[in-house]
């Protein structure tokens, strides 16, 4: 893209001709993104990192206000159009390392020892430890191989969606919100019950490290995230759920293809020692919910196309014989 070309969709389509139209995952970056903004330069101003995190926060929420703008006043620019359906890629990837000064503010207190208690009194078992004995090196691996998949299933489904309608649709539409209020209900969870996870609180049970080949070097890089309080509920649980939810709907071929590399992640998460039980137990509801709300926002949005399009329609268009 070139300044000429810029110059000239912009004296074309200037800003009196645009309509900013923000869709349902916009609107709920620019909430989720702002209230962490608000809590950091409010209440939680004296945490450690408050006010950087506080401005990078409010980056992600201005992300769909200036892309969107930048949309209607350059529509031939393709490429805000892509950056616009596709930002909750970078606010999800990021905001999580900043959640920090968020959990310090809202609950600073660990609830791992509630979460071992549950697994006790539910399963009689912590699953960790138990597959620590059962699950040998070689299989460790394939299981840590399948956990990475969690940053690859999800964008693989969404640019599958992309791709076949040529552009955001109402399948792509539908996933997005899914996972973007997945996200936000997983983060928002994370912040009011902070839990670091077997690896971390009930490492005297285990009598060694994690086995296999690659598998030191894949649990040496989930070491290193800037935020680690991250178990309650299991985001890679109910985000693979998610995935494997609307592949089933939009796209059955890549159901059939995740569907192994996703139940060894969900496995993964217990005998990598990343999750109790618990987390991933509750996922589930939080996962229908997601689906659930997703489905009727959905609904809802088309409804209101579907009339503002009506509205736009000129009534001798409509009597004309």
């Amino acid at each position: 893209m070139t300044f000429q070309s810029l110059r000239g969709s912009f004296a074309a389509h200037g800003p009196r001709d645009a309509q900013v139209r923000l869709g349902p995952v916009d609107i709920i970056i620019v909430v989720a993104c702002s209230l962490g903004a608000f809590v950091l330069l409010g209440p939680g101003r004296w945490a450690p990192q408050a006010i950087p995190n506080a401005g990078l926060f409010a980056s992600m929420a201005a992300g769909p206000l200036v892309l969107r703008t930048l949309e209607s006043w350059f529509p031939r620019q393709r490429w805000l159009t892509v950056m616009a359906d596709f930002w909750l890629l970078p606010v999800a990837v990021l905001t999580h390392s900043w959640l920090s000064p968020v959990v310090d503010t809202l609950n600073p207190f660990l609830r791992d020892a509630q979460l071992v208690a549950a697994d006790q009194r539910m399963f009689g078992f912590q699953a960790a430890v138990v597959l620590a004995h059962v699950v040998p090196p070689w299989l460790n691996d394939v299981l840590m191989l399948c956990y990475y998949g969690h940053f690859v299933w999800p964008l693989v489904l969404g640019i599958g969606l992309y791709r076949r309608a040529r552009g955001a649709s109402a399948e792509f539409d539908e996933y997005l919100l899914g996972l973007g209020l997945l996200f936000i209900f997983n983060y928002s969870a994370y912040s009011l019950v902070p839990a670091v996870g077997p690896r971390y609180f009930l490492i005297d049970s285990f009598a060694a490290p994690l086995q296999g080949t690659l598998t030191p070097m894949l649990d040496s890089i989930m070491r290193r995230p800037l935020f680690g309080r991250d178990c309650f509920p299991s985001g890679h649980t109910g985000t693979t759920l998610v995935v494997l939810f609307y592949s089933w709907r939009f796209s059955r071929k890549l159901f059939w293809v995740m569907l192994l590399p996703g139940i060894g992640l969900i496995v993964a998460t217990l005998a990598g020692r990343f999750h109790y039980a618990t987390d991933l137990l509750c996922a589930v509801p939080l996962v229908m919910v997601v689906v659930g709300m997703s489905a009727a926002l959905s609904r809802a949005a088309r409804q209101r196309e579907s009339e503002r399009a009506a509205r736009s329609v000129p009534v001798d268009a409509i009597l004309r014989p």
